[in-house]
């Protein structure tokens, strides 16, 4: 399947599994400091609203970044601010007529075509693979407060695929230099394949799970609590640092701070 096929399998599960939770725990606070539930659909609703802009009207893409200047936080958190205080069913609503506009103008581009985007243009295809990111994460976020169960599937391939053409972002928000050093991912995914990135003799090797890869790289849980194993230095100093999202890194989560098993694999 197109990663566009599979954003939209992604979505569909996503308002089956939180929807009517989410109604019921609007106010609840959840694990990204001063978020509540409707924070976490408003921010959706936004970054989606962008992806519409951005393949369909550039020009109206980049009038409405430039209302809150070049800082991508200051994007994102600017076009909540404007959503997040309507009613469930408003926000809910304007959620899922966003999120299907900006899947139907993905659908109908070219993959490989260059769209204007916050930090720097990226192929529509990477796009996608961008919103699945987002869906992943503020999905875990809804999954850890609302107590919903979320099994994984490969589509966690797009996470992956989008988090490793920012490996090294994690040292550069840091206003560090990324190590100039080969690395090798070798992830498990659910079915059982074995996705491999990077040369095989690569010295630095992350390996395990796919889905605790994605709960690191979007900075959904500690590095100790996930099942990933490092060889070498540098490798280990990344699962420290790896952040596949752009943007300040934020509180990030807490060692132990999801007590029980992890999200079922």
């Amino acid at each position: 399947m197109s990663v566009v096929a599979d954003l939209i399998a992604e979505s569909d599960r996503f308002d089956r599994l939180f929807t009517a939770p989410a109604l019921a725990g609007w106010e609840r606070p959840t694990p990204a400091p001063g978020w509540q539930v409707r924070h976490q659909y408003a921010h959706l609703t936004s970054v989606f609203r962008l992806g519409r802009l951005a393949v369909t009207d550039p020009g109206a893409f980049r009038d409405t970044v430039s209302r809150y200047g070049p800082d991508f936080d200051a994007v994102v958190e600017g076009l909540v601010a404007e959503i997040v205080d309507r009613s469930p069913e408003v926000l809910l609503s304007q959620w899922r007529t966003e999120r299907a506009a900006s899947q139907q103008a993905l659908a109908a581009s070219a993959p490989d075509r260059p769209v204007p985007w916050l930090a720097r243009p990226l192929p529509v295809s990477l796009l996608a693979s961008a919103a699945q990111m987002e869906l992943f994460a503020h999905g875990q976020d809804l999954a850890d407060t609302l107590g919903v169960v979320r099994e994984p599937t490969d589509r966690l391939r797009h996470v992956v695929a989008f988090a490793m053409t920012n490996h090294g972002y994690g040292w550069t928000v840091r206003d560090r230099t990324p190590p100039d050093v080969p690395f090798r991912f070798e992830l498990t995914a659910p079915s059982g394949a074995v996705w491999t990135y990077g040369p095989a003799g690569a010295d630095q090797r992350v390996t395990g799970p796919v889905q605790d890869f994605c709960l690191l790289v979007t900075r959904r849980r500690h590095r100790d609590d996930v099942a990933l194993t490092v060889t070498g230095e540098i490798a280990g100093e990344w699962l420290t640092v790896a952040q596949a999202y752009r943007g300040g890194t934020g509180a990030g989560r807490r060692p132990g701070q999801f007590a029980g098993p992890r999200v079922s694999r």
